[in-house]
């Protein structure tokens, strides 16, 4: 029964990573559509979108019948039910990528300024979401609190694009619909940002048992 658990387990964590790739691919085809105005990079967050919808499906009935049939032990259910938690968090992602994805066809960003720091967030989170999927895998809770620390620099490339945007839409009213959605864009990659911090923390309780209190990484 053991054999057989520990393989399923590994069966989840191949899941997971399978779900977590689609989200990457997602958030960088939607940079791809943002920055080269890229139609079929529109289509492909599309299908990446419905890549991780049905992922996030399956690794569901994976985790349940874990729970239901294994009656797992209490290290082994802290980690089937934070993977349950996560999916969710990575569902997110893809729906905010789609979001991002939709802006483009309204936003010409070539011709804006302020975008200045968009492309650097983006891989800022794109970096977290990585990590935070392999400190999972891992079981690694040093990794998972460096994704943690990482969300501050997420969080002030927002802020900086946020004060930038405020400055092009004072000195150029005419393009502030445009600056708005280059900001929602911004918001998005803050928010998926959070997805992967949520990410790591469920993996810090999988891990140890304990719920990470915010600003104690210790």
């Amino acid at each position: 029964m053991r054999k057989e658990f520990d393989e399923q387990l590994e069966r989840l964590n191949t899941e997971m990573i399978k779900m977590g790739s689609y989200c990457e691919y997602a958030i960088g085809s939607a940079m791809k559509a943002l920055f080269e105005n890229d139609t079929e990079a529109v289509k492909e967050v599309e299908e990446y979108e419905r890549e991780i919808n049905q992922k996030e499906r399956e690794i569901e009935s994976m985790c349940l019948k874990l729970l239901l049939k294994q009656q797992p032990v209490a290290h082994d259910l802290r980690t089937v039910s934070s993977a349950l938690r996560m999916i969710a968090d990575l569902e997110r992602v893809g729906d905010q990528s789609e979001d991002i994805a939709e802006i483009t066809k309204f936003v010409d960003v070539s011709k804006l300024k302020g975008k200045t720091h968009i492309k650097e967030m983006s891989d800022e989170a794109i970096n977290m979401l990585t990590k935070s999927v392999d400190s999972f895998v891992k079981k690694d809770v040093e990794l998972a609190k460096y994704v943690i620390l990482r969300d501050d620099v997420v969080d002030n490339l927002f802020n900086e694009i946020k004060e930038e945007l405020i400055t092009c839409i004072a000195e150029n009213k005419d393009g502030g619909e445009a600056y708005l959605d280059l900001f929602m864009v911004a918001k998005y990659l803050e928010r998926i940002g959070d997805h992967a911090t949520n990410i790591a923390e469920w993996v810090i309780f999988s891990v140890t048992g304990k719920h990470i209190e915010e600003g104690n990484l210790k």
